[in-house]
């Protein structure tokens, strides 16, 4: 299977007008909801470039992450893709033509890995390329070729999740970390291990650990170091959590911060993030520290 891209990610949320505001008013997004869903649809779409949308809200019981939605070049692509998910037994559920027609989109099929992390994969976006113009001035998100940013996933069934990532889904190795939460060496390291599928640096990484909300965090990349700082006192304006401070991370050079997103999962914000135009010539790397400065997790404990 060859993955383009992160295309769209898919969100659960009790109270959908949460992320409506979360997405326009501290994110910087465009609500496209109106234009895409019917009288009386609570899902709540975000749009952050020429795509009718990046983020789907559905309104759930629960707050969580809910899929990735992975993009295909094209539909030969496509078949492949549904060849490759047969040849290793990977039960998948070919989307509807109304859930295409939502998804905006020519085909779709939903999926699982070992540790039932839902993925979308599709093919042929459907777009009026509608300029995107931020509710707060941000001039662009980095999209394009390298998608709509990453994503972060649990994966306590590490060994499994790994080969599935590489075997099924083709994802290459960026470079990996083993991390502990506390001082005491007898605490089992837990592996992080960051991927790719394009020239971004990681457009997926997998970590070792449960996590409640589905998802340890999605990052959204904007044009300039400037944005991040706008974005960090619109976080503070709207009263939201700060759960990992400024900082330069060391394996992908993204200049970002954290904070919580209204369905319980971390939201990386950043900029500069690393690229790797021919990834024959990389070798990937263990780091032994998350970031070169800063990235002080801890805030979001207290």
């Amino acid at each position: 299977m060859k993955i383009h891209s992160l295309g769209y990610i898919g969100v659960n949320c009790t109270d959908p007008a949460r992320w409506a505001s979360y997405g326009t008013q501290v994110l910087g997004m465009m609500d496209s909801s109106a234009k895409l869903t019917g009288a009386g649809d609570d899902t709540v779409y975000l749009k952050m470039d020429d795509r009718p949308y990046r983020i789907i809200v559905n309104k759930a019981a629960t707050d969580s992450f809910a899929f990735s939605g992975w993009e295909i070049a094209g539909p030969d692509a496509f078949a492949d893709a549904l060849k490759t998910l047969e040849k290793h037994g990977v039960n998948f559920e070919r989307g509807s033509a109304d859930l295409a027609a939502l998804r905006r989109v020519q085909e779709l099929a939903s999926f699982s890995d070992p540790d039932g992390n839902r993925h979308e994969i599709f093919w042929g976006a459907v777009s009026d390329f509608q300029q995107f113009a931020s509710p707060v001035g941000i001039k662009k998100f980095i999209t394009g070729d390298q998608g709509a940013g990453h994503v972060v996933l649990p994966t306590p069934a590490f060994d499994k999740c790994k080969d599935f990532y590489k075997n099924v889904m083709g994802f290459g190795l960026s470079d990996l970390m083993k991390v502990r939460f506390t001082p005491d060496p007898a605490e089992p390291e837990k592996r992080l291990y960051f991927m790719h599928c394009n020239e971004r640096h990681h457009s997926l990484a997998i970590f070792e650990c449960p996590m409640p909300a589905g998802a340890v965090h999605v990052m959204f990349e904007a044009d300039c170091v400037d944005e991040v700082g706008r974005a960090m006192d619109r976080m503070n304006a709207h009263g939201i959590k700060l759960t990992g401070t400024l900082g330069r991370h060391a394996n992908d050079h993204m200049v970002s911060f954290y904070m919580q997103s209204p369905s319980g999962f971390m939201i990386e914000f950043g900029a500069e993030g690393r690229t790797i135009e021919d990834w024959s010539r990389y070798s990937p790397f263990q780091s032994t520290v998350n970031s070169f400065w800063g990235h002080d997790f801890s805030v979001g404990m207290k």
